[in-house]
């Protein structure tokens, strides 16, 4: 036994951890209602103007995410165009999520096309090994919605995560205890999940290039040189589980942001504002739902060549009401708009953020119409739970309506297509398939 096998667990499996990643999600979807359309070079991000999601066959080609549609087009001129579908995208998210839940209760929904999941002790269960459980995941998910995902299994949550990229897309990768070093001898640290370029730099100073290296670090040196992200991520590399599973809904955040790209560029000054002030209603309405209120706002406005202009305002105190955040919105579109630039995206994001429980008012404030104003903004979300996000918006945001949402290239069919009960502004769970008869 070699003195890496003895540093890492002796056990192959103290807990099961596994990691489900969609590959190429979005355009996996896609080619799932589309069977036409599986091999051929494609992305979608039609409606923004960039490439937010690329098929394998377009990333062969060196077609990458975050490429402005011109410019992918120059590198694959068949390059297949297609706008984002959220709505199917999210529908495919859930019964993904459903379908893992089939095996063990303890999952994770980490993002739209991620999920962690907790087998420990459910060998017992299904009269199958580990391995095999997160193998008939992985197929199961395949055969029902044609889709592939790639999936790592391991002690940890950092470990399942490594496993899941070392071999995608359509890959299964296992790392019992006995294997850690194994795995983690290559690997640069700047690829660990929760690493960042500042920590990266950090530890290439120290002389610590891999994440073996790292891992292999005396623990006293760790706790000493590190914060306790570091530790929880030193800890997770070796075995040993810092960040449990957690199945619950995600109801606490460090920031909220809305963003809008819209089509064509403009410097209308009216619009431009509006677009603002709907983001920002539309991210206090997200506030509301967890019960959280930022203490400090950032808005920005990004220009036709993506330059971007942010500006930061501090609150005198805690709200998620848009109509008291209107007068401070506006002083700060005031200094980020340049008269003759055009812009092609708007932006807010809350932070600082802090439970929004009972308010104390100073005596310079006006608590009886702050009182009537939260009793107007109940109002507001209640209506907007029967008749969809915005139905009721300030006037400031109304342009939108009367000048367009400025949508990038082509509607969706699920967006042209109103079923009976929809309007335009909401629709069912429902995504439209086409079958070939």
């Amino acid at each position: 036994m070699s003195g890496d096998d003895r540093l890492f667990s002796l056990y192959s499996w103290p807990r099961a951890i596994l990691h489900v990643d969609g590959d190429a999600f979005f355009t996996s979807c896609e080619e799932a209602i589309h069977p036409e359309l599986k091999g051929k070079p494609l992305i979608t991000g039609g409606e923004r103007g960039i490439v937010a999601c690329a098929s394998y066959a377009a990333k062969k080609l060196g077609v990458k995410r975050g490429v402005p549609l011109h410019e992918a087009k120059k590198i694959c001129p068949d390059l297949l165009i297609l706008p984002s579908d959220y709505e199917t995208y999210s529908l495919f998210s859930r019964r993904m999520f459903n379908i893992i839940r089939r095996f063990t209760p303890q999952t994770e929904e980490y993002s739209i096309d991620e999920a962690f999941a907790d087998l420990t002790g459910m060998r017992r269960a299904f009269h199958a090994s580990y391995e095999e459980i997160a193998l008939r995941i992985k197929k199961e998910i395949e055969r029902e919605l044609g889709i592939g995902v790639s999936a790592g299994l391991s002690l940890s949550k950092v470990l399942a995560k490594t496993a899941s990229k070392h071999k995608k897309p359509d890959g299964f990768t296992v790392i019992p205890g006995r294997q850690i070093a194994h795995y983690l001898r290559d690997l640069p640290v700047e690829k660990i999940w929760g690493i960042g370029h500042a920590t990266t730099n950090y530890l290439n100073k120290m002389g610590v290039r891999t994440a073996l290296e790292f891992a292999r670090m005396p623990e006293e040196l760790v706790k000493k040189r590190f914060t306790k992200p570091g530790v929880e991520i030193w800890q997770e590399l070796r075995g040993e589980s810092a960040y449990p599973v957690s199945p619950e809904e995600k109801s606490s955040y460090a920031s909220i942001s809305k963003t809008k790209t819209f089509a064509p560029s403009t410097d209308n000054r009216e619009y431009l504002f509006a677009q603002l002030l709907r983001n920002l209603e539309s991210a206090c309405i997200k506030a509301r739902r967890y019960g959280l209120a930022p203490k400090k706002i950032v808005a920005f406005l990004k220009k036709q060549n993506f330059d971007t202009a942010a500006a930061e305002a501090k609150l005198n105190r805690p709200s998620n009401y848009p109509l008291e955040l209107v007068g401070t919105l506006e002083e700060m579109f005031g200094a980020l708009y340049g008269q003759g630039n055009l812009y092609r995206a708007t932006g807010i994001v809350l932070i600082d953020l802090a439970p929004h429980t009972h308010v104390q008012y100073s005596l310079f404030e006006d608590a009886v119409k702050a009182e009537k104003v939260r009793g107007l903004y109940q109002a507001v979300d209640e209506l907007s739970g029967k008749y969809g996000k915005h139905a009721l918006h300030l006037g400031a945001s109304h342009p939108i309506e009367q000048f367009g949402k400025g949508k990038r290239g082509t509607p969706t069919v699920r967006e042209e297509t109103t079923l009976y009960g929809e309007s335009k502004r909401r629709h069912l769970g429902l995504p439209i398939v086409h079958v070939k008869v």
